[in-house]
């Protein structure tokens, strides 16, 4: 646990402070960090004493010699989950050092304390990288997730939801933001981890469908209050293990086929646009030959907006800005034009479908 790196840390931060020299030794007495330099790797014979006796030793001047490798000064036992895991030597006069001793000691202690916190969260956290890692293969090996589930103490249980989060700025770390997610879903519920520098996938695990939406639109409003910049999407609820490399993939699609300006993105909402990219690209471009003309290009937009509106005409003028009359103008036209009425159901999916199908010619989906 006290490894080189700590130490020398400890022995940084101690150092500047007191403006006295600190020596960190291992468990066998050897010199592991100084702010001398040259005594690093030496066997401290002090240090040794501590060691076997749990006790600090206090080396006065006129005991220089007696212990091999050691100075005048103060050495204190490190203690960590109730084990002497090191010693702390600080150079001086005996008589000045007492005071301070206790203190450096327990500095030490709890710098120890964090760091191996710190270990044991980055540890957990890659081994929940490495499981979603699995479960989003197209063949999952399924005892290595089981094993790898039991080291960290969780378990994956039906029904299950995925969500993926795509970022674009934030200054919270990912160790912080993944932690505050799961704390909002509950660890039993959540499994999250960053797939890649700005995206996060969410694996939510044994909830009601309107626990998870509640947690979803709960993770949402954290992110926001964060000043977080993104996008989530989040897929339809399924039952089996099999079925993470398929949300995952909804989930991205989801993603990609939005607005920039949406920011909470249902994968069945979407999911009869995402049908579209499912589709055979030369059927795609005979449908689109067929049905688009200069009127249905020039008047996208206005469809787009009708549509969004459920066929409300009063509602898309107002959205659009345009006078009733006017946008009357433009369906008529439509209906003049490509003999299809955008007023009428059946006409309006034709038209949708072409209006997508042009979107998904035009981007670099595959």
């Amino acid at each position: 646990m006290l490894s080189r790196e700590i130490a020398q840390t400890i022995v940084l931060e101690t150092t500047q402070r007191l403006n006295r020299n600190i020596n960190i030794m291992d468990e066998k007495g050897i010199i592991i960090a100084s702010g001398d330099p040259l005594r690093i790797d030496d066997i401290h014979e002090g240090a040794l004493e501590v060691l076997k006796t749990g006790e600090t030793l206090i080396i006065r001047f006129d005991e220089e010699g007696i212990w091999r490798g050691s100075h005048p000064g103060i050495n204190l036992p490190i203690e960590f989950q109730h084990k002497i895991v090191g010693v702390i030597g600080i150079t001086g006069n005996p008589e000045d050092l007492m005071e301070f001793g206790g203190i450096v000691k327990m500095i030490t202690e709890l710098m120890i304390r964090e760091k191996f916190i710190t270990s044991q969260l980055e540890w957990k956290q890659l081994t929940k990288v490495m499981i979603i890692e699995e479960l989003l293969k197209s063949s999952p090996d399924y005892t290595n997730i089981d094993r790898m589930l039991h080291l960290i103490g969780k378990n994956l249980l039906a029904p299950f939801t995925t969500a993926l989060i795509q970022m674009t700025d934030r200054t919270i770390t990912n160790q912080q933001l993944t932690s505050k997610i799961e704390e909002i879903i509950g660890e039993k519920h959540a499994l999250a981890g960053f797939i890649n520098i700005n995206r996060i996938f969410i694996a939510f695990s044994g909830l009601t469908q309107q626990e998870t939406d509640r947690k979803l639109r709960n993770v949402y409003d954290e992110l926001k209050k964060l000043k977080v910049k993104f996008q989530l999407a989040f897929s339809i609820p399924f039952t089996s293990t099999s079925m993470f490399n398929q949300s995952y993939m909804e989930c991205d699609l989801a993603l990609q086929i939005s607005k920039k300006d949406e920011d909470f993105v249902s994968f069945a909402e979407v999911e009869p646009k995402a049908l579209i990219y499912n589709i055979d690209r030369g059927w795609l471009e005979r449908f689109t030959n067929r049905m688009m003309n200069k009127t249905l290009i020039k008047y996208a937009d206005t469809l787009e907006a009708f549509f969004h509106n459920n066929l409300n005409i009063q509602q898309t003028a107002d959205e659009l800005y345009l006078h009733r009359n006017t946008l009357i103008y433009r369906l008529t036209k439509i209906e003049n034009d490509t003999g299809y009425d955008p007023r009428k159901f059946k006409d309006a999916i034709r038209l949708q479908l072409a209006l997508w199908s042009v979107k998904r010619l035009q981007s670099d989906i595959l």
